[in-house]
């Protein structure tokens, strides 16, 4: 006596592939946005507007996924029940649309440092990695806004490795005048 197995395809409901496409087009769009691409802008240019992209994203996604969830779960085969399901994805879009909003309206308003300028390199204190002579560069490595920075040196007098120095101006973004301390 041979057992024949039989495989089983089960067919996904048409209902339930449109609302997985909605979802996943709703974090594609989602993930592009967050990224930085600016592929629409609803409302003013260069602000947020009434409504923001991750927003709308946001909500088509959880709608999609959420649709497509309850739309497995009731076997989705009548009208009554892709209405339930539509239902569904609606209670799910919601909340995630009302996050997506604060999460990124929170990111762009998000408080930065203002990026060091070569000014802020007068007055540091730091180290000589590469010896200084008179007539040319040696290499100095100092803190600025607290990151470590190698930055090319000049001096009026011969400074070796190890010796603290201060640094008396700027010559460029990359080379500075420098002292001993």
């Amino acid at each position: 006596m041979t057992l024949h197995t039989i495989d089983t395809v089960r067919v996904v409901a048409t209902g339930t592939l449109i609302f997985l496409i909605i979802g996943g087009a709703g974090v594609a769009v989602l993930a592009l946005a967050l990224l930085g691409t600016e592929l629409f802008q609803f409302g003013h240019p260069g602000g947020d507007g009434p409504i923001s992209v991750e927003v709308v994203a946001g909500f088509a996604g959880a709608f999609g996924f959420g649709a497509a969830i309850v739309n497995e779960l009731l076997g989705a085969r009548t009208p009554g029940s892709i209405v339930a399901a539509v239902a569904g994805g609606a209670v799910a879009a919601v909340p995630t649309a009302w996050l997506a909003a604060r999460l990124s309206r929170a990111a762009r308003t998000m408080r930065t440092d203002p990026t060091p300028t070569r000014n802020d390199m007068v007055g540091a204190i730091g180290l000589v990695v590469t010896p200084v002579p008179v007539d040319g560069y040696g290499e100095v490595r100092v803190r600025v806004a607290g990151q470590p920075v190698k930055l090319n040196a000049r001096a009026d007098r011969p400074i070796p490795v190890g010796a603290q120095i201060f640094v008396v101006e700027a010559l460029s973004e990359t080379s500075v005048h420098v002292e001993t301390y």
